[in-house]
């Protein structure tokens, strides 16, 4: 891509937007982290927080001094066997994570919140990024990535290549699409094994790659160190435990990546690429 590509991105501000979905007071923490990493790297977009109403004003309180723009939305209309499928007691029991632990704040129906994006047509394109993910360097170019663009869910071995994580994906915004989305999103004894990652990428089966770089997951950092490249990585997304919880299971492992974290939520600061160090066992 050209610099005149990337200058054409960044100087047009209002048709771009970063998104990002808040549905409690934990997540509102892991998004005011991140949309301080997005503010550092100058980019024209806008910040859109897409909050269901279980959060406080308090809680929203930094993403509005951080000048996000705050839209408050509602769970999708879907029948009630649905929701039920979908519950967090009856998901994890049908279709239980046996990589990692999701906390407790997490509830699978709220994922299907992140579908709201393609009702934002005010916008020309917009790139999700999960509130727990952190963006270390400008990232505009993503708005020049076709719909639907997301990278794969690699964090154990290449067999992940096959499948998307819908952490970080690009969308263009229309009524239509969503409407569609709707109608196959809950046909009759629709189960989606890990919801809207699921979903996406059955709606989207031709759906086009990213780099890892682009949503590199922090199990990464252990069990596949040998791809993990400080200079190449453009957003870390904490998939399962998250960097806020107190001694979770992994943070021994994960503790650079923790300090990381904090270090944006906390002080906005990024530290030297060379200052992270490398996973160990690697050079």
């Amino acid at each position: 891509m050209s610099e005149g590509d990337m200058t054409r991105v960044i100087e047009i501000p209002g048709r771009f937007a970063y998104v990002t979905l808040v549905t409690n007071a934990d997540y509102a923490m892991g998004a005011t982290a991140l949309a301080r990493s997005l503010r550092r790297t100058d980019t024209a977009a806008d910040l859109v927080v897409l909050h269901t109403g279980g959060v406080d004003a308090a809680a929203l309180a930094p993403l509005k001094t951080l000048d996000c723009r705050l839209i408050q939305v509602g769970h999708l209309p879907l029948s009630d066997t649905f929701n039920e499928r979908h519950a967090r007691g009856h998901l994890h029991s049908a279709a239980p994570f046996t990589k990692g632990r999701k906390p407790e704040f997490h509830s699978p129906l709220d994922n299907f919140c992140k579908l709201r994006l393609w009702q934002l047509v005010e916008y020309e394109r917009c790139v999700f990024i999960d509130a727990d993910a952190l963006v270390l360097k400008n990232v505009d170019r993503l708005f020049l990535y076709p719909e639907f663009s997301a990278a794969p869910n690699v964090y154990e071995s290449l067999a992940d290549f096959r499948r998307l994580n819908s952490g970080v994906f690009v969308a263009t915004p229309s009524h239509d699409t969503f409407g569609k989305m709707l109608e196959s999103l809950d046909r009759p004894e629709a189960f989606w094994r890990r919801t809207d990652q699921t979903f996406l990428q059955t709606f989207f089966p031709e759906w086009h790659g990213l780099p890892v770089y682009f949503n590199m997951l922090q199990y990464v950092w252990f069990t596949m160190p040998e791809l993990w490249d400080w200079k190449s990585i453009s957003i870390v997304h904490y998939q399962y435990e998250k960097p806020w919880e107190k001694d979770h299971p992994k943070a021994k492992q994960l503790q650079p990546l923790i300090d990381l974290w904090h270090n944006i939520h906390d002080h906005g600061d990024l530290p030297q690429i060379t200052a992270l160090g490398n996973p160990e066992g690697t050079a």
